[in-house]
């Protein structure tokens, strides 16, 4: 799989977007740039999807997606299968999400996000691996749900021995 990180951003990340890329660049890491290229007005879908489906299908192991606040970016990117988008607002969440859930795309607010902070968000990010181990049945469970999921049918796990209860609350007030 490329390790190639693939970028994008809409008018609301783009000048952040240019630091970053100055960082990568710096740090010798290759990338992708996959637009925007100014602070003009555009859509954030489309360039979610640029990199989304490049992680989602394989393509590519990691991208990074920017818009104001990274939320509509990391909630349009979490559309696609095999994609954990993940919106980082410090180093340690960036640490803990790749450490306990893979994260494959890095989502980041360049309205909200100042540069530095950013800079230490994505060296944290980019020098994390995943952990495993106890991780990896999460990991499993959203697979599962996934594929469900994607069919077009609701997804009912049961709870297993091992989390300590035998139903959620929710459902006891079916």
């Amino acid at each position: 799989m490329d390790q190639t990180i693939w970028i994008a951003c809409d008018h609301g990340g783009y000048l952040l977007k240019k630091e970053i890329m100055k960082y990568l660049e710096e740090q010798a890491v290759p990338f992708h740039d996959c637009g925007t290229d100014s602070e003009e007005i555009v859509r954030y879908p489309y360039y979610a999807n640029a990199v989304a489906s490049a992680v989602s299908q394989g393509r590519i192991a990691r991208g990074i997606l920017l818009c104001s606040t990274g939320v509509g970016m990391s909630i349009a990117a979490n559309k696609y299968p095999h994609v954990r988008a993940s919106l980082c607002t410090s180093p340690t969440i960036a640490h803990l999400t790749r450490a306990h859930n893979d994260s494959n795309i890095l989502c980041l607010g360049g309205k909200i996000t100042g540069v530095m902070k950013a800079l230490a968000i994505l060296k944290e990010w980019l020098h994390t691996d995943y952990e495993g181990g106890r991780h990896d049945i999460s990991l499993g469970l959203l697979r599962e749900s996934e594929k469900v999921l994607c069919s077009g049918r609701s997804w009912e796990p049961k709870l297993a021995p091992e989390d300590g209860k035998k139903e959620l609350q929710c459902e006891k007030d079916r």
